[in-house]
């Protein structure tokens, strides 16, 4: 049994990452809004008595859509302080821990290749470059205080995350895949009208929130010192995503319409997971068609939140 601080444990990887932490018999504790406020360091000394074999820092001040677009000075200065506070904490507190991060893909420059190695290089598009640079930013640290003091990490950059248990309170913006589902259901349930960001050919890729906490679990019995992206291999374009959903839901998809005024991010985004295949020979992810089948599934059964 390995004891364990998960920060941000209340969100949609973290729940899922704790369940899974806690029925394998570990001893879990949970950092989250309403007992850690990591932009205070101070926030972190109730667990100073405790020595945590392992601390998976999970949390960020972040939204899905257009949120980065109007909050970049305040992603900037929050999230810095999270994962300064973290790392400072984890040095001076935790030193044995092995401290497990995520990163983004948000971080690398397309410009690159979506590989490990060019994670530091070129610069994140506009209206991502905050976030993406404070997720650098904590991989420089992480890499900093190991090749001064000996530290143990390990650094996922996932895919964009899918998969039952997501929020689905109304008025909050969702990872697109989500507010793909929520929209087409409402149109079919509601009769609104669906209408789409961008022209529907901008590409994504996904991987089952299920999939990665196996993945991101057997990596890091196997690895450390490390920075390794986790994602399905493949990218699809939204209106393929969009037809998929809505053969599932029932609704007609000649319907839907793409208005390319709106804001769509990167154009396409797929990570390269050589090196997660080469960790993991042989690992066979959740197949698409059956991964979009348990989040409408999932939505469905919560139709009347989504309806509100």
């Amino acid at each position: 049994m390995k004891k364990i601080l998960v920060t941000g444990g209340t969100g949609f990887l973290g729940r899922h990452l704790t369940a899974v932490l806690k029925d394998s018999g570990h001893d879990v504790t949970v950092i989250h809004s309403r007992n850690g406020d990591l932009t205070r360091p101070e926030s972190l000394n109730q667990f100073n008595g405790t020595n945590f074999d392992e601390i998976y820092h999970l949390a960020a001040w972040t939204q899905a859509g257009d949120f980065c677009l109007y909050h970049s000075g305040e992603q900037w200065l929050i999230n810095q302080k999270i994962n300064t506070n973290m790392l400072s904490w984890w040095q001076e507190k935790q030193p044995s821990a092995k401290m497990i991060c995520m990163g983004t893909s948000c971080s690398y420059d397309p410009m690159f290749p979506l590989k490990e190695e060019y994670y530091l290089s070129g610069v994140p598009i506009e209206s991502l470059f905050a976030y993406g640079m404070t997720k650098r930013m904590l991989y420089a640290g992480l890499l900093s205080l190991s090749r001064q003091f000996g530290m143990r990490y390990l650094h996922f950059v996932p895919s964009t995350l899918y998969g039952p248990g997501y929020h689905l309170e109304p008025g909050k913006q969702m990872h697109f895949i989500f507010d793909l589902v929520r929209k087409i259901i409402r149109g079919k349930y509601l009769s609104e009208e669906v209408v789409l960001w961008g022209d529907g050919t901008q590409k994504r890729e996904l991987i089952h929130v299920e999939d990665f906490v196996r993945i991101m679990l057997s990596l890091n019995e196997k690895r450390e010192n490390d920075i390794i992206n986790i994602g399905g291999g493949a990218e699809y374009p939204i209106r393929e995503f969009a037809e998929k959903i809505s053969e599932l839901v029932g609704f007609d998809a000649r319907k839907i319409r793409y208005d390319t005024t709106r804001y769509v991010g990167a154009k396409s985004k797929c990570l390269d997971v050589t090196r997660f295949h080469e960790y993991l020979p042989g690992y066979r992810l959740i197949g698409l068609d059956e991964g979009l089948r348990t989040i409408v599934d999932y939505c469905l059964k919560h139709k009347e939140t989504i309806l509100a």
